[in-house]
C-alpha cells in the first residue's frame, strides 16, 4: 500500500474518461476549436519572439499541448508556448544557439518530473506573491521592448539582446521608421483592446490578424506598398510535420558533461518557470470550475512535455493562464477540450501555412505587445503599492532586475530580500522581556490577574518565534541584569524555536547552573517542547522543571525558594 504513495502521478484524463458522457464531449470539442483558434496567432507570436519561427510555436502548442492534457493533473489545464519563457529563450539562443535551447529543454523537463517524483507541487506556496508579480511585469517590460522593430518597422537586422543597448539601437535608427507599418501595428493592437467590448467570443488577437493580412495584402497587390514585412519574408514557412531529431549535445568540441554544466543554470530557470506559471494556472483554474488540481502531476505532465517537444524542434512549453480561462469560459469540462485544440493547431500547420506566411509582423507585433500589456499587472502594482510598501520594495527589485540582468538573478535577490523583509516583520513582532516583582495572567480579556514572584525569582517571557533575531535579544537582556537564584523562562507565545534559539537556551541553561541557579520552563507549547527534548534542553533542566503554565511555574519556585531559605 506504501509504494502507491512514492509516485503521486494520476492523470485527470483518464479519471475524466470513466464517467465521460455525449454532452462533456460536445462542450469539450466546441470548446477545444475555439481555444485553438485562439492559441493560432499566440503560438505563431510566442515562437518568432523567441527566436526561432512560426513552425516552432505551432509544434511546441501541438505536441507539448497535446501531453500536457493527457497526462497534467488538471481538467482544463491548456499547455503550450507563453510570453514568460520569451526572453530567457532568446537569451539562450543568443548564447547557446538552437542546439543549445533543444538540450536546456529536455533539461528543464528532466527538473520538472523530478519535482513532482519528490512531491514538490506545493513549491508555488513558497515563492512570496511580489517577486511573481515582480519577475512577470519585468517579462511583460522585455517583451515590449522586442516588439519595437517590427511595430514600427524600423528594419533592424539584429536587434541587441540587452536591454539599454536595444533601445540605444532603437533611438539610432528611428529615422528609419515605416509609417505603413506603425499604423498597421498600432490598429492591431486597437482591434484587440475593443474586440472584447463588442464581444466576448471572438479572439481579438485573430481578428486583427484576419483584418491586417487582409489590408496588407490589399496595399500590396494594389497600391504597391512593399514595405510591410510578413511571415514568409522572414522565415521559412512549415510544409508538413516536423520529423524527430536528436540534438547534438557537443559545444565547440566540449564534452557532454561540460556542456551539461553549462546549461543546467538555463535549465533550472526554465523548470523553475514552468513550474510556477502551470501551478498557478491551475489554481486559477481551480477557483473557477471549484476542482482541485493535482499538482504534482502537473509538474510531471509538463516535464514529459518538455522533454519529449524539442526532439521535434519545439521550445519550452507551460500551462497558459489565458488559454486556460478561455476553455473553461467556452465550456471545456475535461482534457478532451485540450486534445481538440492541438487538433486545430495540427490542422493550421498542415494546410494553411501559405496564408500564415502573409501575416504581416507589425500586426503580429501587436499581438505581442497586448500579450505584454495584458502580463504587466499593473492595476496588481498600483493595488500592491497603497497597501505595502515592504511588498512593493520586493516587487520592484525583482522587476527592475529581471529587465536589466537576468530572470535567474532576480528571482534569487527577490527571494534574499523577502526573507530579510519577513525576519525584520519578525523580529519586531517578537519581544524578550524581565519580570521580578510580579507578572500579568490574562485569560481572553476576562478575569485577568496578577501574579507575585516568589523571593529570589525573575521571570523571562519570550513571545513570537525564537530564532537567532529573538535569541540575540535574549541573550542581551539576560547579560545586562544581574541573576536571581530562579529563572523562569516563559515560552508560552513561542510558536517555533530554531536551532540558534536552542543553542542559546543551552548555553544560558548551562551558565545558570553552574552558577547554582535553577531554570524553570513555563508554558511550552507541544512541538516546541519536542524539539526541546531532542536538544536535550528538558534533561538539562529536569523533568520536574517543565510546566505547563505560569501557575505551576511559580509554585514550583516558591518550593525550591523555600527550600533554599531552610538551607
Amino acid at each position: 500500500m506504501k509504494a502507491k504513495h512514492l509516485v503521486d502521478f494520476h492523470p485527470k484524463f483518464f479519471e475524466t474518461m470513466k464517467n465521460y458522457t455525449k454532452e462533456k464531449f460536445s462542450a469539450d470539442v466546441m470548446a477545444g476549436i475555439i481555444v485553438g483558434v485562439v492559441a493560432i496567432p499566440l503560438a505563431i507570436a510566442f515562437g518568432i519572439a523567441s527566436g526561432v519561427g512560426p513552425t516552432e510555436g505551432l509544434v511546441t502548442a501541438i505536441i507539448a499541448g497535446l501531453l500536457i492534457s493527457v497526462l497534467g493533473g488538471s481538467k482544463v489545464q491548456i499547455g503550450g508556448p507563453t510570453g514568460a519563457f520569451i526572453v530567457i529563450i532568446y537569451g539562450v539562443i543568443q548564447e547557446f544557439g538552437l542546439n543549445g535551447l533543444l538540450i536546456a529543454t529536455i533539461m528543464a523537463g528532466i527538473f520538472l518530473v523530478i519535482m513532482g517524483l519528490c512531491h514538490m507541487g506545493s513549491i508555488i506556496k513558497f515563492m512570496p506573491y511580489p517577486i511573481i508579480v515582480g519577475f512577470t511585469a519585468g517579462i511583460a517590460v522585455t517583451i515590449f521592448s522586442t516588439q519595437i522593430n517590427d511595430l514600427l518597422g524600423l528594419g533592424i537586422d539584429k536587434v541587441p539582446a540587452n536591454f539599454v543597448d536595444k533601445w540605444v539601437c532603437y533611438f539610432n535608427n528611428i529615422g528609419n521608421i515605416d509609417w505603413w507599418s506603425t499604423v498597421m501595428g498600432i490598429l492591431s493592437v486597437a482591434i484587440i483592446a475593443l474586440t472584447p467590448k463588442l464581444s466576448k467570443k471572438i479572439p481579438g488577437s485573430l481578428l486583427a490578424i484576419i483584418i491586417m493580412t487582409v489590408i496588407a495584402w490589399l496595399l500590396r497587390e494594389f497600391a504597391g506598398v512593399t514595405s510591410i514585412k510578413t511571415i514568409s519574408d522572414l522565415y521559412e514557412l512549415p510544409s508538413g510535420l516536423p520529423s524527430f531529431r536528436l540534438p547534438a549535445i557537443d559545444f565547440d568540441g566540449e564534452s557532454f558533461f561540460a556542456t551539461i554544466q553549462k546549461l543546467a543554470p538555463v535549465a533550472f530557470t526554465i523548470a523553475m518557470l514552468g513550474a510556477i506559471e502551470s501551478l498557478l494556472s491551475a489554481m486559477v483554474a481551480d477557483g473557477v470550475i471549484g476542482d482541485k488540481h493535482n499538482s504534482n502531476t502537473e509538474l510531471i505532465g509538463q516535464g514529459i512535455a518538455n522533454i519529449v517537444v524539442p526532439f521535434f524542434g519545439g521550445i519550452p512549453a507551460t500551462g497558459a493562464i489565458a488559454r486556460t480561462m478561455a476553455n473553461i469560459n467556452n465550456g471545456g469540462k475535461t482534457p478532451v477540450a485540450g486534445i481538440v485544440h492541438t487538433l486545430v493547431l495540427l490542422l493550421v500547420l498542415l494546410m494553411l501555412g501559405g496564408l500564415v506566411g502573409q501575416i504581416p509582423m507589425p500586426c503580429l507585433a501587436g499581438v505581442l505587445v497586448m500579450v505584454a500589456y495584458n502580463m504587466s499587472g499593473w492595476r496588481t502594482i498600483v493595488s500592491m503599492y497603497r497597501s505595502s510598501m515592504a511588498g512593493t520594495s520586493v516587487l520592484f527589485v525583482t522587476m527592475l532586475l529581471t529587465v536589466f540582468f537576468d530572470l535567474t538573478l532576480a528571482i534569487e535577490v527577490g527571494l534574499v530580500f523577502a526573507i530579510v523583509i519577513i525576519m525584520k516583520r519578525m523580529m519586531s513582532s517578537a519581544s524578550v522581556t524581565l519580570a521580578r516583582d510580579a507578572v500579568d495572567v490574562h485569560h481572553d480579556g476576562e478575569n485577568d490577574e496578577t501574579l507575585a514572584i516568589p523571593a529570589g525569582t525573575e521571570v523571562f517571557e519570550i513571545e513570537g518565534p525564537f530564532f537567532f533575531g529573538v535569541a540575540n535579544k535574549f541573550d542581551e537582556l539576560v547579560r545586562e541584569h544581574s541573576a536571581r537564584h530562579i529563572r523562569i523562562v516563559r515560552m508560552r507565545k513561542v510558536s517555533f524555536v530554531d536551532t540558534t534559539g536552542i543553542h542559546n537556551l543551552e548555553i544560558f541553561i548551562n551558565s545558570s547552573l553552574s552558577e547554582g541557579r535553577v531554570i524553570i520552563l513555563s508554558g511550552v507549547h507541544e512541538n516546541v517542547e519536542t524539539a526541546l527534548r531532542k536538544a536535550g534542553i528538558v534533561a538539562l533542566v529536569g523533568e520536574e522543571n517543565v510546566c505547563h503554565n505560569i501557575h505551576s511555574a511559580l509554585e514550583r519556585a516558591k518550593e525550591l525558594s523555600e527550600k533554599m531559605v531552610l538551607k
